[in-house]
C-alpha cells in the first residue's frame, strides 16, 4: 500500500498506543490510539456546510488515490460496503413489505431496483465504508479529520456517497455531487445503499424510537424525491 488511508486529511495518522487480542468478555482485536482533537460534526459546528462538502469530497478523491493494490477486498470485514448492494437485497426486500403503508414502496423499490442494475466498472478504489457525520470531526468549523476505518477496504466506493442525503442538501448536496464526481450508475448504487440503511432502521424504530424514525423518514423523503436530480 502507498499510503495510510487514515492520514490523507491531516497527514497525520491515529498512531496505534496499544493494541489486544479477543479475550474473554470482548470477544474481538482492539487497540488504543492517539486522540484527535476535534468534535463531532454537527450542523451547528461546521462554519459553511458547502465548504465542509467539499472537504469530505476532497478527502474521498485523496483516498480513492491511494494504491489498492494491497488492500483488503470488500467482504465480511466491511459490512458488504464496497461490494455490490445485492448483498443485502433480501433485507431490503423485508424491509419494503414491512414499511407498506408507511412509505411510498413503489418509488422506493424502483430507487433499489436501479441500484442493482448498475455495477462498478472501474479498478477496486479504496473506500472508507461508513462516511457519517459521527466519523468526522471539526475544529474552528472545518473538517479536521475523518476516523473509525474500521469498514475500510477496496471495492466500489458508492457506499461513500451516502452523506450526500444523510448530512447533506440543497446547495451542500450540489456542491459534493460537483466535487467528488463519479458516473450517474455509481449515483445510482450510492442511493441504493442509502435507502437499505435507512429502511432497515426505520422498519425496526418507526414503533420505538421516534425521533431515530423521523430522522429515517427524511432521508427517505429526500431519496425519493430528489432522486432524478442525480440521474
Amino acid at each position: 500500500m502507498a499510503a495510510d488511508p487514515r492520514a490523507v486529511v491531516t497527514g497525520r495518522r491515529s498512531r496505534a498506543l496499544a493494541k489486544g487480542a479477543p479475550g474473554e468478555g470482548y470477544p474481538f482485536n482492539w487497540s488504543i490510539r492517539r486522540w484527535l482533537e476535534g468534535e463531532t460534526a454537527t450542523p451547528d459546528r461546521i462554519d459553511d456546510l458547502s465548504a465542509f462538502a467539499a472537504s469530505v469530497a476532497g478527502f474521498l478523491l485523496s483516498l480513492q488515490r491511494i494504491d489498492a493494490a494491497d488492500g483488503p477486498r470488500a467482504g465480511p470485514h466491511s459490512a458488504y460496503r464496497g461490494a455490490p448492494p445485492a448483498h443485502y437485497d433480501d433485507e431490503t426486500r423485508r424491509a419494503l413489505a414491512a414499511l407498506d403503508g408507511h412509505i411510498d414502496t413503489g418509488r422506493a423499490s424502483a430507487v433499489w431496483d436501479a441500484a442493482l442494475e448498475t455495477a462498478w466498472s472501474g479498478p477496486p478504489a479504496w473506500f472508507h465504508g461508513d462516511i457519517a457525520s459521527g466519523n468526522l470531526l471539526v475544529r474552528e468549523g472545518r473538517l479536521a479529520a475523518v476516523i473509525d476505518f474500521g469498514t475500510s477496504g477496496v471495492g466500489d466506493p458508492a457506499c461513500d456517497l451516502v452523506i450526500a442525503w444523510t448530512m447533506f442538501s440543497g446547495d451542500s448536496r450540489a456542491t459534493f455531487r460537483s466535487a467528488v464526481g463519479q458516473d450517474p450508475a455509481t449515483w445510482a448504487r450510492a442511493r441504493g445503499w442509502a435507502l437499505w440503511k435507512a429502511l432497515i432502521v426505520l422498519a425496526r424504530e418507526i414503533d420505538g424510537n421516534e425521533e431515530e424514525a423521523a430522522t429515517q423518514r427524511r432521508v427517505i423523503d429526500e431519496l425519493l424525491t430528489r432522486h432524478e436530480d442525480l440521474d
